[in-house]
Parts: C-alpha cells; structure tokens; sequence
C-alpha cells in the first residue's frame, strides 16, 4: 500500500498545500525556504478566525544578546498556567510568530503561552538553540508575576522540531537544575537524529517532512558533531540514556509520520523511567497534517488530542 493510500482520505488534498520544492530547499538552500514558507504562514494567519488573545512581540537578555519572543496572552484572570513554546520549521525555518498554535493554546488552556525566537541552523547549532530555549525557560519563571502565571503551572512544549526542542529542554533543565516544569508536550517531536526505524524509512513522498530532508537538517543542526559517536541528547533527545526525574509528558504522533518508531520509543522509555506519561498515535495522519487540514475529523482528533492533554495538566 503506498503512502498516498495509507493517509486519511481527508488530509489526502492537503497534500498538496505543503510544495515539494519547500520541502526540499529546507534541507538544500535554508534562506529560500525561510522566504518561500513566509508567503504561506501569512496566508495561514489570515485565515485564521477572530481571537481574544493578544499578541505582542518583545526581546528578553539571552546567553548572547537579545532573544525575541511572541507573548500569548488570553482574557483568562490571573494568574494562568503557563506555556513555553518552542516552534517547529526542523531546526531550519520558523518563528516565534507560530499563532495557530500560540492562540490555540491559549484559548483553549486559558494559559499564557511564551514563544522562543531560539537560533536556527545551518548559521547555528543546537548548542545555541537550547541555550536560548532555556534562556527563555528562566526568563518566564522569573517574570511569572508579571506575566500573571502561576509559576508551579509552567509546562514546556512544542511541535516538530519544537517538540524535539521540549524534550532536549527537559533534559537540559534537568542535569543544569533548573526550575520547575510542571510538564512536557511533545507533539510528533523530531528526537532522533538516524532515524533508523521502519517508519524512518517509510516515509519519503516529497510534499511532507520526509527522511531525505530530515537527515540533511539534522546534519545542519549537529554541525561538527554529525557523524560523531557520541551525539548530545541536547541535540537528540532519542540518544539520551537517563529519563528519569523528567516533568509527566504527553507524546502525540501519526501512523505516517517519519517521527511515529521514534516517538513511541521514547513515550516507552518515559514510561519505563516512571515518568507519567500518555501516548496518542493517530491512524492516517502524516506530520503537521492537522495544521494543512484542520477541518478534518482525524486532525480535531489529534489537536484536540494534545490541547486537552495540557488543559488536564495545568488548566
């Protein structure tokens, strides 16, 4: 059965919303993807409904400079959960403006949600990526007053890359002692830097996030460390051996996504560690596939899926 046919019938036009060549030149040519995907997220916000929820765009002090962030705050009182969000593009493209999920949580969770303008590749590494993320993890506890969150309710989470990103971050926040997380949202995260899985391999149709182009941005986001035996689980969090003392995490997938082998696997080892952990695995659904089709009944299964996971841990 090919790809096309194992997709949900209701994504299967979706397909074609998401250009081969963008896909491509995320992995061949970074700075004509980053212009190419800014037509098409604007054409995203603009379809997006009327919301309460204000937006607006600041800089924080990071490791090197000023960081910038987008602060998603709701009509919900003081104080609110909080979220710190990473967002997805692979490491290579995206912004901390990811509204249709920064508003979507925060309508739907009634949370403040920070989004981290963190450092991309090829011009940076993860090194400097979880740096920032983490740089903006302190900066929201130490302003949670401020910002009206209630700081024993700061989750971290993200999608894609982002999601990898949540699962480094909690990793990182960990060994560094840092403060606090309530809890880790990893929707279909990017974790493993091989993907040597069944599903690693099965998936390569050119209008999705495919192992061709996810190998070349993991050789982006690795730098000099590509190829080297020894991975930092700052960068993949699928290389790190110790999971335990890690925040209760919820792990989102689809059957046809690149991530599903990977993301299962660390879903169970969480568990195995005694982190509470819960697991959703979507039939039909390719990555990112609810964001191209949000209309259809297996993307409000998987969106619905994770927005009331995170309402359950911290609303």
């Amino acid at each position: 059965m090919s790809f096309v046919e194992r997709v949900d019938p209701e994504l299967v036009p979706a397909l074609d919303l998401f250009p081969a060549e963008l896909v491509s030149a995320i992995g061949d040519d970074p700075p004509a993807a980053r212009a190419m995907l800014e037509g098409l997220m604007q054409a995203m916000l603009e379809a997006l409904p009327p919301t309460d929820v204000t937006i607006e765009e600041r800089a924080i002090p990071g490791p090197d400079g000023d960081i910038s962030i987008a602060v998603y705050q709701p009509p919900a009182p003081a104080p609110r959960p909080g979220l710190l969000m990473m967002h997805g593009g692979g490491y290579i493209v995206g912004t901390a403006r990811e509204d249709i999920n920064g508003i979507g949580y925060a309508e739907h969770v009634g949370c403040t949600v920070v989004s981290v303008d963190y450092r991309m590749a090829p011009e940076f590494t993860y090194k400097e990526a979880i740096a920032d993320c983490f740089a903006g993890l302190n900066w929201m506890f130490d302003n949670a007053e401020a910002l009206g969150v209630d700081a024993s309710r700061i989750a971290i989470g993200g999608g894609s890359a982002g999601g990898g990103l949540t699962a480094a971050l909690a990793l990182y926040n960990r060994d560094n002692k840092g403060p606090d997380v309530a809890f880790q949202l990893l929707v279909y995260p990017m974790l493993d830097d091989t993907h040597e899985t069944p599903s690693g391999y099965e998936v390569t149709h050119p209008n999705v996030w495919n192992r061709d182009v996810s190998l070349k941005a993991w050789k982006m986001y690795l730098g000099e460390e590509h190829g080297a035996d020894e991975i930092s689980p700052y960068a993949a969090a699928a290389r790190a051996q110790d999971l335990s003392g890690l925040p209760p995490a919820f792990v989102a997938v689809g059957t046809e996504d690149l991530f599903r082998d990977e993301d299962i696997d660390y879903a169970q080892r969480l568990m195995a560690a005694g982190v509470p952990t819960e697991l959703l695995v979507v039939p039909g659904m390719f990555h990112g596939g609810e964001s191209m089709a949000p209309e259809a009944r297996v993307s409000q299964r998987l969106r619905l899926g994770y927005l009331d996971a995170l309402k359950r841990a911290i609303g």
